[in-house]
């Protein structure tokens, strides 16, 4: 079954090849990523772009054209926030939360499931790409078909009742 395109982004060191290799079923093999990889359903980038403010917006927008949905990439062992609270306001395409390393010794996958939630991520997964622990679960979602675009019309109402998913 096919998988809807999804643009990954994050830190380096977030764990997004990693990730990429598990959901395909791939060895793991650790390769840092030196360039946007668009040759697949999974757009891979590198963290650079994450980390640095003019790259960071100008890649969202930029492949947010090229995908279905856009994963925001955190590992559950970062020390500290980067994210902006209310990130999927700016962005034309849903935006999911991934957690990776939630088995590594020091996660603290609340702290982060909090950071993803106040820049916007429905839904997020827990994973742990070493150990395969949430992937199916982020695997079926990904399988799952687009949902149908909805008119202007609904998309004015629901903004009207204050709802995000419009």
């Amino acid at each position: 079954m096919a998988m809807r395109k999804m643009y990954l982004c994050g830190r380096s060191e977030a764990g997004k090849t990693t990730l990429i290799q598990a959901l395909k079923g791939e060895e793991t093999i650790y390769d840092k990523t030196q360039y946007v990889n668009t040759w697949d359903v999974l757009i891979d980038t590198p963290g650079e772009y994450y980390e640095t403010k003019s790259l960071a917006c100008k890649a969202l927008y930029c492949y947010s054209f090229e995908c279905d949905l856009e994963g925001l990439i955190v590992g559950a062992d970062e020390p500290f926030c980067v994210l902006v609270p209310g990130l999927h306001t700016c962005l034309n395409r849903p935006l999911i939360g991934v957690i990776t390393k939630v088995d590594a010794p020091n996660a603290n996958v609340p702290m982060v499931r909090q950071w993803l939630e106040a820049a916007g991520c429905s839904p997020i997964f827990e994973v742990d790409s070493k150990t395969g622990r949430g992937i199916a679960e982020l695997k079926a979602f990904l399988e799952e078909p687009n949902p149908e675009p909805i008119t202007l019309e609904q998309a004015i109402e629901l903004q009207r009742q204050g709802k995000p998913d419009w």
